[in-house]
């Protein structure tokens, strides 16, 4: 099956026909935010968007911005009720999240994708404009815009409470 392909920002129509286990290419706006970013506040009205969990390497040779890849997304868990509270439409990482944050995505009819880790370069050429939104001052955890075209992920939580995690392991 081909992927689906999505624009963000996202709504929920967007969204309520994704499986656990289909795979995306996303295009349009994106964030990125980390832990640090997360404890100061994020710094954008999150209603439809998609935080990307991530901590992209300067850019070289004219590059926009180095490897970016996926980083643990459970670090971010104690902020999800609040984010997803105000209606953010997704976020991006790698791995499973806590049994609550799971619940939540489907309370809140919002959705996990992963990024393949160890793909940071490929994910990389995805971006298209990339500039520090806020925080500046901590470097790679800065909160960055980008704005992406085809970017690859995979749904892990969908809206129905299916978990691609459990599929794996079944």
């Amino acid at each position: 099956m081909d992927p689906k392909k999505l624009n963000m920002p996202l709504e929920g129509k967007d969204i309520a026909g994704l499986k656990a286990g289909d795979r995306v290419l996303l295009s349009g706006i994106m964030y990125t935010a980390r832990d640090a970013a997360h404890l100061r506040g994020i710094p954008f009205d999150p209603k439809g968007q998609v935080i990307f969990y991530a901590g992209p390497t300067p850019g070289k040779n004219g590059r926009l911005i180095g490897s970016i890849g996926p980083t643990t997304a459970s670090r971010m868990d104690p902020f999800m009720n609040e984010l997803l509270g105000k209606g953010l439409a997704a976020s991006i990482g790698k791995g499973p999240r806590s049994t609550e944050v799971k619940k939540l995505h489907k309370k809140h009819k919002a959705v996990y994708f992963v990024a393949t880790g160890g793909a940071a370069a490929l994910l990389a050429r995805t971006v298209k404009k990339a500039e520090v939104f806020e925080y500046g001052d901590l470097g790679p955890e800065a909160v960055l815009k980008l704005d992406v075209f085809d970017f690859p992920a995979i749904v892990a939580y969908d809206i129905h409470g299916g978990d691609a995690f459990e599929k794996i392991n079944n």
